[in-house]
This record gives C-alpha cells, sequence and structure tokens, in this order.
C-alpha cells in the first residue's frame, strides 16, 4: 500500500487503501476540520515527539461495548461511597496536560495536540470527564464525539480509581443518550480489565457508519441533562453486580 503524504488539502485516502499495519497518512496537521475529517472516517493522530505527525486506523481496533463495561466489587464500593467529586467539560485542557505529564509512559501530547483538540473542545466535539478529591483534580480522561460515538484518547490518574470512576460516569452518561460504543483506539492490559475488546477494523467502521447516523451532542457536557444525571449517580451501574475485584 502506498503511504499518502498529507499536504494543506483536506483529505484522507478511503478505507480499503489503509495498511495492514495501521497507518493510513503522514504528514498535515492538527487543524479541528482535519481532526473531524479524521475521527469520521475511523482514524486518529498518534506519534511521537520527534516523529512526522502520523495518521492511524489499526486493525484490529480496541472498542468497549457499554454494557460489558467491567466494574469491580472495589469499584462499585468507591462508586457507592461517593469518594470523588466527578465533572464534565469543567477543565478539559487540564486533563490534557496530565495526560502529557504521565512521564513513565512518555507521551504524544505535544502542545500542538493540546492546541488542537482544545479548539475541537471550544467547538463543542471534544469533552473531558474530571475526578476531584478535596477540590483537587487527581483524574479524568478526555476524547471527541462525534455522531453516537465517543473516541477516547486519554486517561490519567493521580489517585488510585479515579479514572476508572470518570470512566464509570462517562459510560453512564452515554448510555442515557443511547451511544453504544467507546472507542478505545489500542488495547492494553488496563482496557481489557475494564471490558475493551478487540474489533475487527472492517466491523468497527461499520458501526462508525452507523453512528455517524445520529445526532452530534455538542456544547458543555456539564450542562446536559443526560451527563448531569450521570456526574451524580451514586452507585455503579446494576448490570455488573456480577463483575469480581
Amino acid at each position: 500500500m502506498p503511504l499518502y503524504e498529507l499536504n494543506s488539502e483536506l483529505f484522507f485516502p478511503e478505507t480499503e487503501q489503509f495498511g495492514d499495519d495501521g497507518l493510513v497518512a503522514i504528514g498535515g496537521d492538527l487543524s479541528p476540520e482535519r481532526l473531524l475529517l479524521a475521527y469520521q472516517r475511523g482514524i486518529f493522530p498518534w506519534c511521537s515527539p520527534e516523529d512526522p505527525l502520523l495518521w492511524w486506523s489499526p486493525d484490529p481496533r480496541a472498542i468497549l461495548t457499554l454494557d460489558r463495561f467491567k466494574v469491580s466489587k472495589s469499584l462499585r464500593n468507591i462508586l457507592n461511597r461517593g469518594a470523588f467529586t466527578v465533572t464534565f467539560d469543567r477543565a478539559f485542557e487540564d486533563v490534557m496536560h496530565c495526560c502529557a505529564d504521565r512521564e513513565e509512559e512518555g507521551t504524544w501530547i505535544s502542545d500542538d495536540f493540546i492546541q488542537g483538540y482544545n479548539a475541537l473542545h471550544q467547538l463543542g466535539f471534544a469533552h473531558s470527564v474530571e475526578s476531584w478529591k478535596d477540590g483537587e483534580l487527581v483524574g479524568g480522561l478526555y476524547g471527541v464525539s462525534i455522531g453516537g460515538i465517543y473516541f477516547g484518547e486519554s486517561m490519567f490518574s493521580k489517585v488510585s480509581n479515579a479514572s476508572k470512576v470518570a470512566l464509570a460516569h462517562l459510560v453512564e452518561g452515554l448510555k442515557n443518550l443511547d451511544f453504544r460504543v467507546i472507542d478505545c483506539q489500542l488495547m492494553n492490559d488496563h482496557l481489557a480489565s475494564l471490558g475493551a475488546e478487540h474489533m475487527a477494523r472492517e466491523v468497527f467502521l461499520k458501526e462508525l457508519d452507523r453512528a455517524m447516523g445520529c445526532d452530534t451532542v455538542r456544547g458543555n457536557w456539564g450542562e446536559i441533562p443526560a451527563f448531569s444525571k450521570a456526574s451524580t449517580k451514586s452507585k455503579s451501574p446494576s448490570n455488573n453486580d456480577d463483575a469480581s475485584s
């Protein structure tokens, strides 16, 4: 497969031209217009700071089906106690910086990424979930939502379980809006422990096409009833009562 080098034109190759290794194209920019086009095509940017901008659509894809989100006994207890205050879209840029500061894991979240996704946030397409403890931001996640799908980008925890609590509230809010999946992009052990599974790229792109037929929930999610209700929900999802610790 040829490797496409992007220029100022808003363009990505057709899905049948995606590489078997998941690499779609190189170059371009992180403008809101290009990012929106990419996500609608099942593509996302990811690269090391020293590399050129790379665009990916992996096969298989890591997907979290909302009804299969695993809540352990310990996480259920934390949710039931209300150990964290959870908010939506209160500190988007702060969440991105905290995700970028995970030095032990390295990061692709450069200043250009923060600028690009913050612009998407201002347009109402990128959203964060924050976990707070005693007024301090201690965990959270961020991603992009278009149509009926949420594309998760990164999460962080300064306190044990803080990001899991944020994810649990996101799952609840998305269920309230009849979403079916969160795109987790690339699998790791942590995501697998939460219920993420592999999905063939061809199947994912069909799911994506269905999701693109739904209305996009734009704006500040903290002001939307579906998420306001999720952020004050005290108990964990009932369909996970048999989850193990």
